[in-house]
């Protein structure tokens, strides 16, 4: 077994969006494990936006988790196998998800954020992305918050990402006309023709409006926001009555370097909306039916998870910048 690893740790806290100087690789001495820990050689890396979040300021309002201190490893996913064990729920060969293993090639873990992968149910990078944190997250929002109803127009933003794919197919299973908001013919062309989506929004396209206009012309019952920003000010105008909104992100706004007032709250009250925000982690309750309902649709070809796999663990950061950014499709994963 390798005596040193490297890992990717916070060297100074981004201004916007983050730059490579804002991380640095170490080569550090794996550690030894305790009673009731396992060691980890990982194999893979599943990035989210969430990583940003943590980057921000000690004590700022902007994180919902205590920030990543300088010279923290990155916090993030991580899949890999049990090289060495001292815990009595896993053994020495198997592969795990690390819901906390971080940017480094190995992790020591005590089992509780730890997930056994079952490959007889889909392929292992899956539970990275639509039978991990990704997927459970799209699961938890539609049933744990959002209460979807088979009848509901429901619209997506961020759509073409790790969660915004999956909220959308999961709603359009449960037989939901479904809307995606995407930037970019090409990320449209996949929600609309690949996914299935009844409609597919570019946000970036001259006709935005027009075109939002159009898809939205019906009401909207529940909206599903990634992003935050304009696009959640536009879609207040076309929520029904009663309707409701539930906040899993808000990436239009994680690198912004100044506060905004944000949307006028009056269609809240006028249209009695319900607008929630939900953490992924106080649903773990669902994770049981969660995989065994999404296994089974990737299994029936009714959900197609997309993964954009980068090639490299010096790579990370770049890939993480890449997808803050909006330039990858469904799940960033990184192969070390």
């Amino acid at each position: 077994m390798r005596r040193t690893a490297r890992r990717i740790v916070l060297k100074s806290r981004p201004r916007g969006l983050p730059t490579p100087d804002n991380f640095e690789i170490q080569t550090v001495e794996v550690p030894a494990i305790g009673e009731g820990e396992i060691l980890v050689r990982n194999e893979y890396l599943g990035l989210a936006p969430s990583s940003r979040i943590r980057m921000s300021e000690i004590g700022s309002e902007t994180s919902y988790d205590q920030p990543t201190p300088i010279g923290g490893v990155i916090h993030g996913q991580s899949l890999g196998r049990v090289v060495q064990s001292r815990h009595p729920g896993y053994r020495e060969g198997e592969q795990v998800v690390l819901n906390a293993g971080g940017w480094q090639e190995m992790s020591v873990s005590d089992g509780a954020l730890a997930v056994h992968v079952d490959d007889t149910k889909a392929k292992a990078t899956l539970w990275l992305g639509a039978l991990g944190v990704s997927g459970l997250t799209a699961y938890a929002g539609l049933f744990g918050v959002g209460d979807l109803r088979p009848d509901d127009t429901v619209a997506v933003s961020a759509a073409s990402g790790a969660v915004g794919a999956m909220a959308g197919q999961i709603a359009k299973v449960k037989g939901c006309r479904v809307i995606g908001i995407a930037g970019g013919a090409d990320k449209c062309r996949y929600i609309g023709q690949e996914l299935g989506f009844d409609a597919a929004v570019d946000y970036r396209a001259p006709d935005y409006e027009a075109a939002l206009r159009t898809a939205c012309s019906g009401g909207v019952d529940l909206f599903f926001d990634n992003v935050g920003g304009k696009i959640r000010a536009d879609m207040l105008g076309y929520m029904n009555n009663f309707g409701r909104i539930v906040v899993c992100g808000m990436i239009a706004e994680y690198n912004s370097l100044a506060s905004s007032t944000g949307p006028s709250w009056l269609p809240i009250l006028t249209r009695r909306l319900t607008v929630r925000g939900f953490l992924m982690r106080d649903h773990m309750h669902l994770h049981e039916a969660f995989v065994s309902d999404v296994s089974r649709w990737i299994g029936e070809g009714r959900i197609t998870p997309r993964e954009d796999i980068v090639e490299g663990f010096e790579n990370t950061p770049a890939a993480f910048i890449r997808m803050l950014s909006g330039g990858n499709f469904g799940k960033t994963i990184v192969r070390l």
